[in-house]
């Protein structure tokens, strides 16, 4: 009887301590990629200012707001490692510092090789953000809880898209003191980061022993639930794995090119759905801008709801593979009639490709050691960011050659449907896992 109460009296810890954090850390941690999404596109709505004030064309504006992700790549995965070892509450608040002084400073470029290097200085300042939170989340949360948190925090992304639009033209009606529209926009937009970065240095905390704001039982029950998870894992994976053994596994490679899958729709929606929508014609700029965020608005509640639906329903890989098929079937339709018709098709298709990137994550995250975890996650994460580079330089030259983007639509519908049946094949528990299970069908009926 003891034993019983013990253990209800430890749930019930454990649930306050997760009602604590999500209620602690998750808007601050959406309020940050809501900074960090618009600090990363706003470049796409001073175009063409840059190209009548600085002479930086197209081709030169492509490969600028492509260098961002080479950057991004290249350095994703040291800082990543950097933060598991100095901890999240110091690395976080550099990152914000340092990305937000490389957006301002975007402000006061003269030329195309500033472009350049200020574009694939932000890409190294913001290397590390997104994996570090989703690391954060697997030693602060228990799995059960990681889905729903990743879904709200990856909607400030969906969030960001929303504003980003009619705030750039808002600041951009500033002028004065010898500078443009555009640059007070660049410049405002990244100092929000630098001032931001002092709040994350004060609120946030790198261990849940830290928090001054948990109990003590809550603390115990927390981190007992992530130690026995990882007791767990080291029960079925045995010694530490090296990097350089994980990236032999052929379900990392798999993980690395099923989220690249759904990052090349996600940013080839993101840079050409204005150009669908102006294509219905007689809009606007801002009748543009707000039709923009239709999409994005529909995919924040199609996040949670999906998150919610397989934490109740377990089952990820069938999750993740129904987002999908929304989205490669969304990404079809749009070739099949108007402009309007194709319009309601991508706010079908983000349905599918938002909430695939929210669903994804939890896969790679139960499958993983958490010893070795983080440097993972950024792998994954930069080579996925990788479609951001991929996905409109194709689109680029599919217009420039056929005048149509409708290719790149077929080429995203079969990715997506591609990627809904390797989804199958991804294991969320390590190998050995499986293999125990097969030797001892009875250990998975075992309570843990």
């Amino acid at each position: 009887m003891n034993q019983i109460a013990d253990s209800a009296t430890d749930g019930d810890a454990l649930s306050r301590a997760v009602r604590k954090v999500k209620r602690h850390v998750l808007p601050l941690f959406v309020v940050m990629f809501i900074v960090n999404y618009i600090d990363r596109v706003n470049i796409g709505f001073v175009r063409p200012h840059i190209e009548s004030d600085l002479g930086i064309g197209a081709a030169a504006y492509g490969l600028g707001a492509g260098l961002f992700f080479i950057g991004y790549a290249l350095f994703e995965v040291p800082s990543n490692i950097l933060l598991q070892r100095v901890g999240a509450r110091l690395w976080l608040t550099r990152i914000m510092l340092t990305w937000g002084l490389v957006a301002s400073a975007t402000a006061f470029m003269q030329n195309e090789t500033h472009f350049y290097i200020l574009r694939f200085l932000l890409g190294v300042a913001e290397a590390g953000f997104f994996p570090g939170v989703i690391y954060y989340f697997t030693r602060w949360l228990p799995k059960e809880e990681r889905g729903k948190a990743i879904a709200i925090f990856l909607s400030g992304s969906a969030a960001a898209s929303l504003i980003s639009g009619p705030l750039a033209g808002a600041l951009m009606q500033i002028q004065g003191l010898g500078m443009h529209g555009w640059q007070w926009m660049l410049f405002i937009e990244g100092m929000v980061s630098v001032t931001l970065c002092f709040a994350v240095w004060f609120w946030l905390d790198s261990t849940p022993n830290d928090a001054k704001w948990l109990s003590a039982d809550e603390k115990d029950a927390l981190n007992g639930a992530i130690e026995r998870e990882q007791r767990e894992r080291e029960s079925m994976t045995g010694p530490k794995p090296t990097l350089w053994t994980l990236l032999r596994d052929s379900q990392i490679v798999l993980f690395c090119v099923l989220y690249f899958c759904i990052q090349l729709t996600i940013y080839a929606a993101t840079f050409w759905l204005p150009s669908i929508i102006k294509s219905m014609g007689g809009l606007s700029d801002l009748q543009v801008g707000f039709f923009n965020s239709i999409p994005w608005l529909i995919s924040i509640l199609a996040m949670y709801a999906f998150a919610a639906c397989a934490g109740r329903w377990k089952y990820q890989q069938a999750w993740v593979a129904t987002a999908l098929l929304i989205a490669g079937l969304g990404m079809f339709l749009s070739t099949t009639g108007g402009p309007v018709f194709a319009f309601i098709a991508v706010c079908f298709a983000a349905i599918g490709f938002k909430s695939a990137s929210s669903l994804f994550w939890p896969i790679p995250q139960g499958y993983l050691d958490a010893r070795i975890a983080a440097a993972v996650i950024a792998l994954i994460n930069s080579l996925g960011n990788l479609g951001g580079f991929v996905a409109p330089t194709t689109f680029g030259i599919l217009e420039q050659q056929t005048g149509s983007i409708q290719g790149g639509l077929y080429g995203l519908a079969c990715t997506s449907l591609l990627a809904a049946v390797l989804v199958f094949f991804v294991r969320t528990t390590p190998k050995s896992a499986n293999d125990k299970s097969a030797k001892h069908p009875t250990a998975l009926s075992q309570p843990h």
